[in-house]
């Protein structure tokens, strides 16, 4: 069984919306050795509608390093209702109920599913006890405004697998289900 694994970029004060904004200036090799090694370690991407349209244009246009060609080149799995048809980036909207479609891509063979983004989907799919591990990019950042990680989501509690901490400041919390 295929495990999921759900990488996000948070801010101090919860904030994860604009990332592009407040995380750039912290990437650095350690960054790049570990997020390598998620996506190197994954097969496939799932991804909200929200997030497929953000990365889409943005990572389209980049080729020339392994983790641009690596995540250009995997199939991607969308979950959206208004989305439809073929998509462009090597992508295909989640058939049915996206929960249950993701329920069904972890019992396939393969390498691991990595999901990027934060919302809606993400908030189902913890629900549904679907994550297998979260990946928080914790930056020493303060935004003081924007989306809040998990707003509105009832207590869960999630157990700790192991921290990394770059010499950016960026710490980087892998949790996982708590049994």
């Amino acid at each position: 069984m295929r495990k999921l694994i759900e990488s996000t970029y948070v801010t101090l004060d919860g904030t994860i919306n604009e990332p592009q904004n407040w995380s750039l200036k912290y990437f650095d090799d350690e960054y790049a050795n570990y997020a390598g090694e998620l996506l190197f370690g994954a097969d496939a991407l799932v991804l909200g509608r929200e997030t497929y349209e953000g990365f889409a244009p943005a990572w389209m246009s980049r080729s020339g390093d392994p983790f641009t060609d690596r995540i250009n080149e995997m199939p991607k799995h969308v979950a959206s209702t208004t989305l439809t048809g073929d998509l462009e980036w090597n992508s295909t909207v989640l058939p049915g109920d996206a929960v249950e479609a993701v329920r069904d891509l972890k019992a396939q063979d393969g390498k691991n599913l990595m999901k990027y983004g934060t919302g809606s989907f993400s908030k189902a799919l913890l629900a549904a006890n679907l994550v297998d591990e979260f990946h928080f990019w914790v930056f020493p950042v303060i935004a003081g405004r924007g989306d809040r990680l998990f707003d509105g989501l009832d207590t869960t509690h999630l157990q700790h697998l192991g921290s990394t901490t770059f010499k950016s400041g960026v710490v980087v919390h892998k949790l996982g289900p708590k049994s």
